[in-house]
């Protein structure tokens, strides 16, 4: 009788695709079946991790849980003895800080094998690929842009513009989350466009953000901060295609630098009863190979460096990855001390109440550093 593992990952084909067809793949290799659920991109977000490794054997997660889950005791650390040349290997090839994004404590406590952070996305048929900040409102006055404000991602674009603007927000240790006068900036800008983009904007996810710009007549063209999905840059993945490219310049700093990293990455449950051979996975669908090989062919995004320069994977996704590149090597990691994901609701949900009330920024900015501080009590 074959051995079945269980993975839970998120629903989007990026995230459930192409880890069918590599766990079909791997059955073949080892003999071990691996059956993946899904979950939604709100859930994947929120939801607690350790409910999930009491059912799961392999589990995707977003990288600012693993402070959390390390204080939880409820996944592995994937830097086991006698595998330092394929770890070393992985860190080498790893697209900006996505592979020491899961790096806590001196431990690995997952591999990326997806890598984004907030790019650029437009229809070609509509506009360009907007320079500046300047150009974004300029579009957003005739109602061509849409801006994710959902909860987090209204506090990702909060760190993205604070990060462009030259004075990233902290990513360790305690103390204020960010300067007053470059949080007061932020808020201003984000304030400026939120009073601009169709209000549905607070109730939307990328995810919906693209389905509605891929539509036929769909009335956005830009989002000028969005996490990047390299679906909806194939030919026939939607009625209209979307092009992907580094962030506009909003100012202070040169180029596209302080995105907010987002991206997943393969963790292994501590409590799964097949611990060797679940790591044995996440390690070869990590790798290389892999990555630019089943992964990308099926819809996945890789994280591994060499799938972003394989011109084949580049090809299929209209130079998706070439045209990203520059932000994702350039990208802001998040906090991930234990109390950061209490922060991150906590704060979007304060943000996004200023900024439809139009409170003052220098007061949200005050009470984010405040909630900041908080989380660490």
């Amino acid at each position: 009788m074959n051995l079945v593992l269980k993975g839970m990952t998120w629903n989007h084909p990026r995230g459930y695709d192409p880890m069918v067809a590599c766990s079909r793949a791997w059955q073949e290799k080892s003999g071990v079946e691996i059956q993946w659920e899904k979950r939604s991109l709100q859930d994947f977000e929120t939801f607690p991790v350790e409910v999930l490794a009491r059912d799961y054997d392999l589990i995707i997660i977003d990288h600012p849980h693993v402070g959390q889950i390390t204080s939880e005791n409820c996944l592995l650390p994937l830097d086991v003895p006698g595998r330092e040349a394929d770890r070393q290997a992985l860190s080498a090839a790893s697209v900006g800080p996505s592979y020491r994004s899961y790096e806590w404590n001196a431990r690995q406590w997952a591999f990326p094998i997806d890598a984004a952070t907030q790019v650029q996305a437009w229809r070609p048929d509509r506009t360009e690929r907007l320079r500046t900040w300047r150009e974004v409102l300029d579009l957003a006055r005739s109602g061509g842009v849409v801006l994710p404000l959902r909860p987090p991602h209204s506090l990702m674009s909060f760190f993205t513009l604070c990060g462009n603007l030259g004075r990233p927000c902290r990513s360790n240790g305690q103390g204020d989350l960010v300067d007053a006068e470059t949080g007061a900036t932020a808020i201003e800008l984000l304030k400026e466009i939120a009073a601009l983009v169709d209000p549905v904007c607070f109730d939307i996810d990328p995810i919906a953000a693209f389905e509605a710009m891929a539509e036929e007549g769909a009335a956005f063209a830009c989002a000028p901060l969005i996490y990047g999905y390299v679906s909806y840059s194939m030919a026939g993945f939607r009625p209209a295609l979307i092009r992907f490219g580094d962030i506009p310049e909003i100012g202070g700093a040169a180029g596209p630098v302080g995105s907010a990293l987002g991206g997943t990455g393969i963790a292994v449950s501590a409590f799964s009863k097949a611990p060797e051979q679940a790591i044995d996975f996440a390690y070869w669908v990590a790798s290389g190979d892999v990555q630019r090989g089943i992964y990308a062919a099926c819809g996945g995004q890789p994280g591994h460096g060499a799938a972003w320069q394989d011109e084949t994977v580049n090809a299929a996704t209209h130079d998706f990855y070439r045209a990203t590149r520059a932000t994702l090597e350039a990208a802001w990691l998040r906090p991930r001390h234990d109390g950061y994901m209490a922060f991150q609701q906590a704060g979007s949900d304060r943000l996004n109440e200023g900024l439809r009330r139009g409170e003052r920024p220098s007061l949200v900015a005050e009470e984010l550093n405040r909630l900041f501080r908080k989380s660490f009590r």
